[in-house]
């Protein structure tokens, strides 16, 4: 009997739901990797991989090798493209990433990242790893899919640091302040799955996985939680996309 997903593999199946056919995506690390893979071997064959070690993939990694990180072995054979990471944020720069993913240690209502400090920043109580190429994926991006743990620690009204920018303080704030790309769409979390509105450019959720409810989401989340009309139970995947998320993670490093 197969056993059903757990909320790492719901979040990797809802991810790859985010990635349209023929996108060009900025992947990431950890649970995106998965994503893509689980995308190009269903419903977006023609999606184009981009990583930030220089790596673009047109074609799924081989499923006889373990992707733990995208400059593992199986990620790397088989490229279109090996280049450098220059390139690779070059290509945010010309506007040619449809989709990227990104994470952090804290996000807000707005799809504001954290992953620099907790506390002041002059002495802060918990040092994080910075930027990378957040901040690039967040300002350039047409479009950005924020997927990260869920806890009321990490969902605040504010965050203490603005590493990458989300929609700032509202509607009109990437427009005023000259960012190019979309900014967050969608956040999807271990509990359930936001969408940003159009107006207000606030998260709203959407879905709760299974065995989760509104109530759950809300006690989770550190600012008043709106909830779309429509909220509905996330869709599980099917047997096949189990398969799929659980062939690339054999050992559950990163779903279990």
């Amino acid at each position: 009997m197969t056993l059903g997903p757990t909320a790492r593999e719901l979040m990797v199946a809802a991810a790859a739901r985010e990635i349209r056919d023929g996108e060009r995506v900025f992947v990431g690390m950890r649970l995106p990797i998965l994503a893509f893979a689980l995308a190009q071997r269903t419903h977006a064959p023609a999606a184009l991989g981009l990583f930030e070690n220089g790596l673009v993939r047109a074609a799924p990694a081989d499923l006889d090798g373990t992707l733990y990180t995208m400059s593992d072995p199986p990620n790397v054979a088989g490229a279109l493209w090996s280049t450098t990471t220059a390139n690779i944020m070059g290509l945010l720069e010309q506007g040619g990433v449809d989709l990227g993913f990104i994470g952090g240690a804290e996000v807000d209502r707005y799809g504001n990242l954290n992953t620099s400090y907790v506390g002041d920043p002059r002495q802060p109580r918990v040092k994080l790893p910075g930027s990378g190429g957040g901040a690039d994926i967040a300002c350039l991006s047409r479009r950005v899919v924020i997927i990260m743990p869920q806890a009321r620690h990490r969902f605040v009204e504010q965050v203490g640091y603005r590493t990458s920018p989300g929609h700032g303080d509202g509607p009109g704030w990437r427009e005023r302040v000259g960012l190019p790309g979309g900014g967050p769409a969608t956040l999807i979390t271990t509990l359930g799955v936001f969408r940003f509105d159009e107006q207000s450019k606030e998260a709203v959720l959407a879905s709760y996985h299974p065995g989760q409810s509104v109530d759950t989401l809300r006690a989770a989340t550190g600012w008043s939680v709106r909830v779309a009309p429509d909220v509905r139970e996330t869709p599980v995947p099917t047997d096949a996309e189990l398969a799929l998320v659980r062939a690339c993670d054999p050992q559950g490093v990163w779903t279990r």
